[in-house]
């Protein structure tokens, strides 16, 4: 049974360099990947031309925000370098923060150096998907720039983290990861934190379907949680098709995440994502 008050009636806001984004109703982060052997190959971004044209569209569509990622985090991806990470990423996101001040951009990476420098580029939120386990400054790093921190559940690294994972209870092991985590940025004085269960990371099909079944275990920290389901392997091999086939049921468990309270949508398809959240909301309205 969809709860009326999973999302509508949450008064959340973000801090951007002093610019307060209401996160009352679920919102739409739009991909860009500066890889070139990100798994959805229609995603990649290979100039800064191209990743203007993708956020130009993204805003369009209604993404409020951009999440810029030089580091393919992809089931066994290569290891990239801090500095071809730096080189792919800094000069993207001082072009979109010149071309459209008003994009709000989120840094795909769990190394401390790429995000201070991509904030000082002009970026405003960090999403790194080791949770400060891959970067021991990370924490220090975040709490000391004071922006907003996506804190998402994975274990291990990009290149080891789908070699036969183990849970107990995957739901309460993440539960459990997210409470120690969130207590120690906390105790740094980091203002906002969003939570992100990892779909994909570190977890076999039926630990994904389990987590999703029971995210609603996530409401106990009153913080905003971000899903990303978009045309990942959870999808296509479980149903035996490409990623290129998968928009449909990526619409699909984004259906059900915010009905479970999910805040935002990271996507590779923003339009479908904004129609998504306007008809679960105008459900919930009655």
């Amino acid at each position: 049974m969809m709860a009326k008050d999973t999302f509508l009636n949450r008064k959340i806001t973000l801090n951007l360099k002093g610019e307060l984004l209401d996160l009352s109703r679920p919102c739409v982060m739009g991909i860009l990947n500066l890889t070139p052997d990100s798994f959805y190959t229609e995603s990649r971004i290979s100039s800064t031309d191209r990743a203007l044209e993708r956020v130009e569209n993204c805003l369009q569509e209604g993404a409020s925000f951009i999440d810029i990622g030089a580091y393919s985090s992809r089931p066994g991806a290569a290891d990239v370098s801090t500095d071809e990470e730096l080189k792919r990423m800094i000069p993207v996101v001082e072009a979109i923060s010149k071309r459209f001040p008003e994009a709000k951009l989120s840094i795909d990476t769990f190394r401390a150096k790429v995000a201070r420098e991509s904030i000082e580029a002009g970026a405003h939120i960090i999403n790194d998907i080791s949770g400060g386990e891959l970067d021991e400054q990370m924490f220090e790093t975040v709490a000391d720039l004071q922006v907003p921190y996506i804190l998402m559940h994975m274990k291990g690294n990009p290149q080891n983290m789908q070699d036969d994972p183990v849970y107990g209870n995957v739901s309460l092991d993440v539960v459990d990861y997210f409470e120690k985590k969130v207590n120690i940025l906390k105790k740094l004085g980091l203002k906002d934190i969003i939570l992100d269960p990892g779909f994909g990371f570190a977890k076999t099909i039926d630990h994904n379907y389990e987590l999703l079944n029971h995210m609603q275990n996530l409401d106990i920290f009153g913080l905003p949680v971000l899903v990303g389901f978009s045309r990942k392997s959870m999808i296509y091999k479980f149903l035996n098709i490409s990623p290129q086939e998968a928009l449909n049921a990526t619409t699909v468990l984004n259906t059900l995440a915010l009905q479970k309270g999910a805040t935002i949508l990271r996507v590779h398809d923003v339009k479908a994502a904004a129609e998504c959240i306007a008809l679960v909301e105008k459900v919930q309205e009655r």
